[in-house]
């Protein structure tokens, strides 16, 4: 069973552009707050990772496309699921919903480094254990 987390957003008007919809670099941000909600949602917010686990997650690629407009007011959800999860990297996929269609997907990879180095580190075991049993 595939086990997606579901950030929902709304749309306002600081989100949009001249032309009344969703502003192409706000999705960025979206996708950004569906990640730290789904960690938060493990236990884990950036506060805890960086004060007792010494570490952070940078975003090493991200791939997105874009198939539909969102446009003010609009009800969002924003998906993440793990697709991989190796000793320092994470690939994670995620959607921007609206009422079961796609506006977006991207493919994000994220690398595990430790707070003060931001050289890769072993993602901690604690985290690995909640994000490997989510998974399964």
């Amino acid at each position: 069973m595939e086990v997606v987390f579901v950030h929902p957003v709304r749309i306002y008007y600081q989100d949009t552009d001249a032309g009344g919809v969703v502003y192409h670099a706000s999705y960025l941000n979206f996708l950004e707050r569906a990640r730290y909600e789904w960690l938060r949602e493990l236990g884990f917010t950036v506060d805890t990772m960086i004060r007792s686990h010494k570490m952070i997650f940078l975003i090493r690629s991200l791939g997105i496309e874009y198939f539909k407009p969102a446009v003010l007011d609009d009800l969002l959800d924003i998906t993440v699921q793990v697709v991989d999860i190796g000793r320092s990297r994470i690939t994670l996929q995620q959607q921007i919903l609206r009422e079961q269609g796609t506006l977006a997907s991207a493919t994000v990879h994220a690398v595990c480094v430790g707070a003060e180095t931001l050289k890769p580190i072993s993602i901690p075991a604690p985290l690995r254990q909640k994000i490997e049993k989510q998974s399964s």
